[in-house]
């Protein structure tokens, strides 16, 4: 269609656009340089002062200068005008130039499939409940701009309404997609790679500090349900990054081939649980100490670590059974065990002086391992949030100085001293606890539940987890975090006891949340088959597919069809009258025009027949309110009554 063909767009229609472009720009404000947003909300003002004072738009030449700065800064923000981030961002700038230009319906258009575009945008950055709701409403408003460039005379209210009707009679036809279309594995949302730039969780590192700035988070990590009753705390470890090499600061994996295999023979009572591992983009798993076998595509190295093959960088869902109470690696490789006995040299010499004296009274590791236990058990050693800072020598001012500490210190200070003794030992990371919420029955773990613990190597054991902040600080590992530290520490909302009434809100929020991520976000092709296959539709073929949607569809078409009907059947009776009064003046010489409106046909009338105008007018009301607006049963039967007495 030529451009210039396209009618002029009206007043009011240019608010409803300025409110589609708000809409769409709001939810992704947070996500997009402060510059930005500022440039945009100014063109958005720049544009309604226009329309408020009805002064004639800004030559089309002005705005191209604007798209290219704009364009350079999005360029010299992100480094590329390629990717999520700068996509958006050109976007929001389009969205907020558009309406400068906006003169006729056909860039009114424009703006409204940029608007919807844009309501998808906000599900790059997060897939939760209130996400969902905004870009209801952002679809709502855009839609309901939609219904103003048909027809300019729409009231807010109606237009409003008449969009969310519309959306609730697409809402069938969106189940039904939503259930029966082909799923992809992972949310379309989650490409490119930099959605998860901002997300955090362990590192792969582990240093001072590194594990307890972790816990001031209580941002969940990932839900466990357990089929049948959980294990008793002090066995809810899950396992981690495994760390061996230190150099004296930092601890750091072992560069170790995985294996599409387990590393060792599962034995011992099974623990199944399903976890919800929420996105960290990092490649490990997390389950109970040890895993007795591996979900799909998933991979363990040689220190037991369980992995996925890619980063997790989207909401992943695996059922897997652990074996809490076995120990592994009894064979191991000389080569493990001497890479478990590596220190840096010159370091922490108080400690090596501790650690060969347990080695000259004691004739064997388990001895050497009992006075290790026994001197952090005496030592009063404390557990604290806020350690203080440690120098070149950590250990040995954590052992015999500060003697305060996070986990990190508590587990690099007991493999440390492992080492200089002659056991081979390892720190393993990962979260330990977590609470169960009584809403959804789901077992929640946060970040503040982050820890670090060890793996001690002894001959015809293998490795054995021991835990040295449990030494120190019990209630660390029987209750929480909070119960752990000193009193008056900076917790997270959800780690504090003293707030109970708050809590039970986030839990149920929480409960909600997991709803809607568990039945929702994470309808993935295997849900879709579980529940395809509790339908009778057991492992079925795209045929099969596409028949069964066109069908449920056409069910559906069907039942919008006969309720339209009878919605017309309410509007025809009214239309009968009216036609029956129009037979009725008919045979008296005043015959009804086809073209003619009701309001026209009643001031003829009136004309011919001046008696009966005052009523003829007031049918003509009756039947235009019921003819075009809600059918009210008291208005109908006053229509009836007046046709049925009206004489000429």
């Amino acid at each position: 269609m030529n451009k210039t063909r396209s009618p002029a767009i009206a007043p009011t229609q240019t608010w409803w656009l300025l409110a589609t472009a708000l809409a769409a720009f709001l939810p992704l404000a947070p996500h997009v340089p402060p510059w930005l947003v500022i440039v945009a909300a100014l063109l958005l003002l720049w544009r309604g002062a226009y329309n408020w004072t009805q002064r004639k738009l800004p030559p089309r030449w002005l705005l191209i200068p604007l798209a290219i700065g704009g364009s350079i800064g999005v360029a010299a923000e992100f480094k590329t005008l390629f990717g999520q981030n700068p996509g958006v961002a050109l976007l929001i700038l389009f969205l907020a130039l558009k309406p400068l230009e906006a003169r006729a319906r056909r860039d009114g258009l424009a703006i409204v499939f940029l608007a919807y575009f844009l309501a998808l945008a906000q599900f790059f950055y997060a897939q939760s409940l209130g996400s969902a709701a905004m870009m209801l409403i952002t679809v709502v408003v855009t839609t309901a701009a939609l219904g103003s460039l048909a027809d300019s005379r729409g009231q807010p209210r109606e237009l409003l309404m008449r969009s969310g009707r519309m959306l609730l009679q697409a809402t069938p036809f969106m189940l039904l997609l939503f259930v029966l279309f082909p799923r992809i594995q992972g949310p379309l949302w989650g490409l490119p790679r930099d959605a998860f730039s901002a997300l955090s969780g362990l590192s792969d590192t582990m240093s001072p500090g590194s594990i307890s700035n972790l816990s001031q988070s209580d941002a969940i990590a990932f839900r466990v349900k357990f089929k049948g009753e959980p294990p008793a705390r002090d066995q809810l470890y899950w396992r981690g990054p495994v760390m061996t090499e230190f150099d004296g600061r930092t601890w750091r994996p072992e560069r170790s081939l995985p294996l599409p295999r387990l590393a060792y023979e599962p034995a011992g009572p099974a623990v199944e649980q399903e976890v919800t591992l929420e996105a960290h983009a990092k490649p490990w798993l997390f389950a109970l100490e040890l895993p007795g076998e591996l979900p799909p595509d998933a991979l363990m190295t040689s220190d037991f670590q369980l992995l996925a093959k890619a980063p997790v960088t989207a909401r992943q869902r695996y059922t897997i059974t652990s074996r809490p109470g076995m120990n592994a690696g009894r064979e191991e490789s000389p080569r493990v065990l001497r890479q478990a006995l590596e220190l840096p040299r010159d370091f922490n010499p108080r400690t090596r002086e501790l650690a060969r004296g347990w080695r000259e009274k004691g004739q064997t590791d388990q001895a050497v391992l009992d006075a290790a236990i026994r001197f952090f058990l005496t030592q009063g050693l404390s557990y604290t949030l806020a350690p203080p800072l440690m120098g070149r020598n950590s250990v040995d001012e954590f052992l015999f100085d500060a003697k305060q500490g996070f986990c990190e210190h508590f587990s690099g200070a007991f493999v440390f001293a492992l080492r200089a003794a002659g056991i081979p030992a390892r720190v393993v990371a990962g979260y330990q606890g977590g609470e169960i919420n009584p809403f959804d029955g789901y077992f929640t773990i946060r970040q503040y539940d982050a820890h670090a613990w060890t793996e001690v190597w002894i001959r015809d054991k293998g490795w054995s987890r021991l835990d040295p902040t449990a030494l120190s600080a019990p209630l660390r590992i029987d209750q929480n975090l909070a119960a752990a530290i000193p009193a008056g520490s900076n917790v997270p909302l959800m780690a504090r006891a003293d707030l109970a009434w708050l809590r039970e809100v986030r839990m149920r929020l929480d409960a909600v949340t997991n709803t809607w991520n568990q039945w929702i976000i994470g309808y993935n092709p295997e849900k879709q088959r579980e529940f395809l296959d509790r339908l009778g539709m057991h492992s079925p073929d795209w045929q099969q597919m596409t028949a069964t949607l066109a069908v449920l569809a056409g069910l559906v078409l069907l039942g919008l069809t006969a309720w339209a009907l009878r919605q017309r059947r309410h509007v025809d009776a009214v239309q009968r009258l009216w036609l029956r009064l129009s037979n009725k003046l008919a045979k008296q010489g005043v015959p009804r025009q086809p073209w003619e409106a009701p309001q026209a046909y009643a001031q003829r009338v009136g004309l011919r027949f001046p008696e009966n105008a005052a009523e003829m007018n007031a049918i003509a009301e009756l039947y235009g309110r019921l003819r075009y607006g809600k059918v009210e049963p008291m208005m109908f039967d006053q229509l009836k009554g007046r046709v049925a007495r009206f004489k000429a």
